[in-house]
């Protein structure tokens, strides 16, 4: 997805280019393309020039709506009812946080942000 925003506005982008450009396995990547594009996150474009582009500028796509796609709901742990109330108060404060984090993340967020000392691409695994 970080690929597609970075590249937005230059048209469609081929499975094949961020393959190789990110060193993916374009099996890896067609497996995580299908529900993204069933989610409306992204569109295909068929044809000799075809390829992949966002379906939404990047600024109204959040890291949420991409994790959510991708892995389901967004829970660190699952909260047991039988639990001592204080730690499931604490793992329903962790699990409203980390929402809060992803949900307020655009993926134009992601795409701009460069850290200063380390250019190394993050590499995340699903």
């Amino acid at each position: 997805m970080m690929a597609l925003a970075k590249r937005a506005g230059e048209g469609p982008v081929s499975l094949k280019s961020i393959a190789k450009e990110y060193k993916l396995s374009e099996h890896y990547l067609e497996q995580l393309i299908a529900p993204l594009r069933n989610a409306m996150l992204v569109k295909s474009v068929r044809g000799a020039y075809g390829g992949y582009m966002l379906a939404k500028e990047a600024s109204e796509i959040t890291t949420g709506d991409i994790i959510r796609v991708l892995e389901g709901p967004i829970s660190p742990v699952e909260v047991m009812e039988d639990e001592e109330p204080a730690k499931r108060a604490l793992w329903i404060k962790i699990r409203d946080a980390v929402k809060d984090v992803l949900d307020n993340t655009t993926l134009e967020d992601m795409a701009n942000f460069e850290d200063e000392g380390d250019q190394e691409f993050f590499m995340f695994y699903i």
